[in-house]
């Protein structure tokens, strides 16, 4: 097996997803073959990752994957020379779920992850506010938990060279290396909207800011000190016999149109590659450039994304807005995952209370015009066409609403907790979607 690390931090916001994609740039550049995970449910940073290794960055999400979607994806990580796995908020943030749920898997925390593959944390302290204080922060993270190894430490938002030098004094008692300190830098700053970052898609120029990113990493950080906190990659998942019985999202159709653009972005890597695996052919179409969906498919995904950020272009798409309906007609199963549910109904209502026409698919009308977020793991259950068991595991993460929503609930719902939320989305035969992004089959949940 290959050999990793993971990039954690203190808290949500402290620059975790620029330093790792630069690092992985940087480690590219030396000719290494890296891999790259994301812990969690995320769509976005994967795709900065991904870019950066010129490859595919993997969701590693231990709440809820079950143990063949996790085994095979410890395999694609440990195949590469060096896998650089990004954490999600603070090191020990993870699911909110019932006590002692899963002791196997915790509560699906970088903390967790890290134990699971038995790699080294590299924790990033954001010290833009802190002094000598940031010693008993990073004592803290470093003793709370005995089987997690922090390996090495990165300050970042670092003011001067007095302030570096206080930050590297205060820590030095505790015997733990610092792979540098970062200065604070506004150019080198991730735009963000309300999902969070501005996707990498629609960066312009892109490829040059990876490049100054790495630059910018390489001038500060002991990169050949880090590479020897690397450690082989040792996952304690064991289903080499018994993961070909575990139940996998079973692919939509046979063939199957997956809707790609900067409108249905969000799709887990995982869940395509296992739709191939099953034998499923996959086409890709865009819609705002106008194009349809084959007209053999016999399955139709519109993924998540941003369709209230492109609600007129949406609009105009009579020839898609027929051709779906043709397809639905023809027994077609279309399915469409938040954004991709909000285009599958009658209307959109944008953030200036403008009404947009979609697919008119659903018995549906939502709106951006108060957004309001919506957040968190769900427990999902269903009785419908979708070709899935019945219990999946998903989250949800929008600020749009329903303004109308006329039909039978697609799925019934709980969070991580256990407790009861509103039934979600719409299902009419082969027509269906909801707000929820699934992500896989838990079996016995």
């Amino acid at each position: 097996m290959g050999k990793g690390l993971v990039i954690a931090a203190t808290h949500s916001g402290a620059g975790k997803t620029l330093i790792t994609m630069a690092l992985l740039r940087c480690f590219k550049r030396q000719g290494f073959n890296m891999a790259a995970a994301k812990t969690g449910p995320d769509y976005i940073d994967p795709a900065f990752h991904a870019q950066a290794i010129d490859g595919i960055c993997y969701n590693y999400d231990l709440w809820a994957m079950n143990d063949a979607s996790l085994l095979a994806i410890e395999t694609q990580l440990g195949a590469a020379d060096m896998t650089i796995v990004e954490g999600v908020l603070g090191l020990f943030d993870g699911a909110i779920s019932k006590p002692n749920q899963d002791p196997n898997r915790g509560n699906g925390s970088t903390a967790d992850v890290a134990a699971r593959l038995n790699l080294p944390v590299i924790l990033l302290v954001d010290a833009g506010a802190m002094g000598q204080s940031v010693a008993a922060l990073v004592h803290g993270f470093v003793s709370f938990r005995p089987d997690i190894n922090v390996a090495a430490i990165i300050f970042n938002n670092v003011g001067s060279e007095r302030h570096k030098k206080i930050l590297i004094d205060a820590v030095a008692p505790l015997g733990i290396d610092v792979i540098g300190c970062l200065p604070r830098h506004r150019e080198l700053q991730l735009p963000s909207r309300h999902l969070g970052l501005v996707q990498a898609n629609e960066m312009q120029d892109f490829e040059i800011f990876i490049e100054k990113a790495a630059d910018y990493i390489s001038q500060h950080l002991n990169l050949d000190l880090l590479a020897s906190k690397f450690m082989s990659l040792q996952a304690k998942t064991q289903m080499v016999e018994d993961s070909v019985k575990i139940p996998r999202l079973n692919p939509l159709g046979q063939n199957i149109a997956v809707a790609k653009d900067a409108a249905f972005t969000f799709v887990y890597p995982h869940i395509l590659t296992q739709w191939r695996e099953q034998g499923a052919n996959l086409s890709f179409f865009s819609p705002l450039a106008n194009q349809l969906p084959a007209a053999d498919v016999d399955a139709v995904f519109l993924p998540g994304g941003y369709p209230e950020l492109y609600a007129s272009e949406l609009a105009s798409k009579d020839k898609l807005r027929y051709s779906l309906q043709n397809l639905a007609a023809n027994k077609a199963i279309i399915y469409g995952e938040c954004g991709g549910y909000m285009a599958m109904g009658k209307g959109l209502v944008d953030s200036q209370g403008v009404r947009h026409k979609m697919f008119d698919l659903l018995n549906l009308v939502t709106s951006f015009e108060q957004p309001k977020r919506h957040l968190g793991y769900r427990h999902l259950s269903h009785q419908s066409a979708l070709p899935w068991a019945a219990n999946l595991r998903g989250h949800e993460f929008h600020y749009t609403h329903a303004l109308k929503a006329k039909g039978h609930a697609l799925f019934k719902a709980t969070d991580a907790q256990g407790e009861r939320q509103d039934d979600m989305g719409l299902h009419d035969g082969n027509i269906m979607g909801s707000y929820a992004h699934v992500i896989d089959v838990r079996p016995n949940d």
